[in-house]
């Protein structure tokens, strides 16, 4: 029985422990904390990701490895490749964790990106604004997520509060000058590719946003078919100068009809969750038979499909339950302030039957604001 090794404890993990089980496939996880959730559903090895011996045992009881979050050190991700097979490759891996080695392959494939200038320091922060121009905002190269170690300068004058909230960090990981997009939309392409090369995409997903973290997604995106096929071939250039072998998103601003590459997940990722349901082979079934060397399942959707992130604590599951096509992720997790501690999927044959089950759970729930806007957008306001 083979036994898949994942670098990371989260939901992520756990989900994809779970698209395994019907596959005969058995999993270990390594995690800093014992209280990870995917320790639930699978073995675990507790140790820091640097430290050579919990590598070890993780590396001599595993076939293959994988992650389930990408700020794993891209060193131990080489340390395990010299032992075990890992997918997605440790250069990959290294790309997406630095803003500027990510933007720059986007750049030098000819996908569209927003202007950028690299920031070591507080001269350069000027320099780079008057490059880049504002708004725009200034990132950590390294270890931001959803949301986190990001500030927005709004007018140059911004400089000084944006360095003394970000440049303590100059030294350690890095920053990147970005230029603001007033986007339109926000979109991901959630793709896999195999290890002989073959490629599939899932329908566009739009996005919706609150306070840096996911709140809601809707696939498929209602955009005109052109713009798809573009977001896709983009997916698929960038998948193929890596050598990438797994599942990975691309997230995307749309803007005045045309798309800039945002940034490279590489890994399942929170905007194809609606894919367990909604699709004839899930993100994490998919990702699994990519690092195993297996055929990709299909990717079709099965009706329309929309994705709401609980954040902070759960809502009643017996409410949403309730609705035709309604499914629940419980993460197992405790609730906390900006947490993900789980979501729900909704499904119906039409957007107009989607619509329905969107509006009742927000009027159940009482989230009205986490559905009006995918309600709105499935209206074709």
């Amino acid at each position: 029985m083979t036994t898949v090794g994942i670098l990371g404890g989260g939901q992520l993990a756990r989900m994809m422990a779970l698209a395994g089980a019907p596959l005969g496939l058995r999993f270990l996880v390594m995690d800093t904390s014992a209280e990870a959730c995917a320790g639930q559903f699978a073995p675990m090895v507790v140790g820091d990701y640097r430290d050579e011996q919990a590598l070890g045992e993780f590396a001599s009881r595993v076939d293959v490895a994988t992650f389930d979050f990408e700020n794993v050190p891209a060193e131990s991700a080489r340390w395990l490749a010299d032992r075990v097979p890992v997918f997605p490759n440790p250069r990959a891996l290294a790309i997406a964790q630095d803003r500027l080695a990510e933007k720059t392959l986007f750049r030098d494939l000819g996908i569209p990106v927003p202007a950028f200038a690299t920031v070591d320091s507080r001269e350069e922060l000027e320099a780079a604004i008057a490059e880049v121009g504002a708004p725009s905002i200034l990132k950590t190269r390294r270890l931001g997520y959803d949301g986190k170690g990001q500030f927005r300068i709004r007018v140059a004058a911004d400089a000084q509060a944006a360095w003394e909230a970000l440049g303590p960090q100059a030294a350690s990981v890095g920053l990147i000058l970005e230029a603001f997009v007033p986007f339109e939309r926000e979109l991901s392409v959630v793709a896999a590719r195999a290890r002989d090369g073959g490629f599939v995409a899932w329908p566009l997903t739009e996005n919706w946003h609150v306070d840096g973290v996911l709140s809601a997604s809707l696939a498929p995106a209602a955009v005109e078919g052109g713009l798809a096929r573009t977001a896709i071939e983009h997916a698929r250039r960038l998948a193929e100068a890596m050598d990438y072998v797994g599942v990975f998103a691309l997230e995307l601003f749309c803007r005045d009809g045309g798309l800039l590459a945002n940034e490279l997940a590489p890994r399942v990722h929170n905007s194809g969750h609606w894919t367990i349901e909604g699709s004839e082979t899930s993100q994490f079934e998919n990702h699994l038979r990519a690092v195993l060397g297996l055929p990709l399942g299909d990717t079709r959707m099965v009706g329309h499909a929309c994705m709401l992130n609980w954040i902070g604590e759960m809502p009643d599951p017996a409410m949403l339950l309730a609705q035709a096509g309604g499914h629940w992720h419980d993460y197992g997790k405790t609730s906390r302030p900006g947490r993900k501690v789980g979501h729900a999927t909704l499904r119906a044959p039409t957007p107009e039957g989607l619509v329905a089950a969107l509006e009742s759970t927000g009027r159940a729930l009482g989230r009205g604001g986490q559905v009006d806007p995918v309600v709105a957008r499935l209206r074709g306001a």
